[in-house]
């Protein structure tokens, strides 16, 4: 009996074909069990690895049937290849590209309350303007008439420059409240851009991915 079993453990390691270990993920397929060993007569040691969990491939049978793996948790066991992939379920992927768009429309959000704060300070800066241009005429005025009649036409020339030179300065504000404006504009455009281009790969990854993501019903195996 125990020249049997010695056997049969000396079969199933020559049968392993030695490999270096590689990372899988379980498929879309719901309730994958995990067994102790390299057959369906084993038990199991999991009932149900959920789709896209990480697995590591140590080994596997020659003929392909069975692999070893460890889950990340230390867990170890035999689990059918059919239910392995190289890469990440669709579904994994459809919600890392979700998390993007939210994270570019909150962007967005953000982009367009500084727009309407700069917007907002333009106006106020607009109307200082505005106010400066009104006052600077009467002033102009003012001094015109001054000047014929006070001896204190140095002064007042002064004073004229320094409400010019203000109303130069409060411009010039203005030009650089309206060209950064037009940058965050530019900026929320291709924002929106962006986004548009990437709600049309989201449809088109799901109009392509989900119909495999139904999972299919399978006739009863020994092997499930």
């Amino acid at each position: 009996m125990r020249l049997s079993i010695c056997i049969l453990l000396l079969s199933l390691l020559f049968s392993l074909s030695i490999q270096a270990a590689e990372i899988r993920y379980v498929s879309d397929k719901q309730f994958v069990p995990l067994r102790s060993g390299a057959g369906t007569n084993y038990r199991i040691v999991h009932r149900g690895i959920p789709s896209g969990t990480r697995l590591t491939v140590n080994s596997s049978l020659a003929d392909g049937s069975w692999s070893d793996v460890t889950m990340e948790n230390g867990n170890r066991g035999w689990i059918q290849p059919q239910f392995l992939m190289r890469d990440p379920p669709a579904r994994l992927k459809l919600s890392e590209i979700s998390a993007q768009a939210d994270k570019a429309r909150a962007k967005n959000i953000d982009l367009e309350s500084k727009l309407a704060a700069l917007v907002t300070q333009r106006d106020e800066l607009i109307n200082q303007v505005t106010g400066s241009d009104f006052e600077l005429n009467g002033v102009s005025a003012e001094l015109h008439e001054l000047k014929k009649i006070s001896g204190k036409s140095v002064q007042l020339d002064k004073d004229n420059r320094r409400l010019v030179e203000e109303a130069e300065n409060l411009r010039s504000d203005v030009e650089m409240l309206e060209a950064e404006r037009l940058r965050l504009q530019d900026k929320l455009e291709s924002e929106d851009f962006m986004n548009g281009a990437m709600a049309v790969l989201l449809g088109v990854i799901i109009a392509l991915v989900v119909p495999r993501l139904i999972p299919k019903r399978r006739k009863d195996s020994s092997w499930a």
